[in-house]
């Protein structure tokens, strides 16, 4: 196994883990945006109040998006463990 092989394994375990967090952390920005902008204007300085908005559409984001995160998570393990021969060279 070469630095290259090594280097694209790398690369293509850094894309899945941003195609798959992505989602979330953009709906949890936009909750926590939302939140804020909520806060300001009636203003509730209350430091707890995001949290619970960001993980109920956390959860729902989930709901909604995890069986194409599980998708793309499998179908690049499985190309690795397709790969494993080449890689133990």
């Amino acid at each position: 196994m070469t630095i290259d092989d090594v280097t694209a394994v790398a690369q293509t375990a850094i894309y899945t883990i941003i195609k798959c967090s992505a989602p979330l952390l953009l709906v949890s920005l936009c909750v926590g945006l939302i939140v804020s902008i909520f806060q300001t204007v009636t203003s509730i300085q209350e430091q707890t109040l995001t949290f619970v908005p960001k993980i109920l559409a956390i959860f729902l984001g989930l709901i909604v998006m995890g069986h194409w995160i599980m998708n793309n998570m499998v179908q690049y393990m499985t190309e690795l463990w397709n790969n494993f021969g080449a890689y133990i060279n």
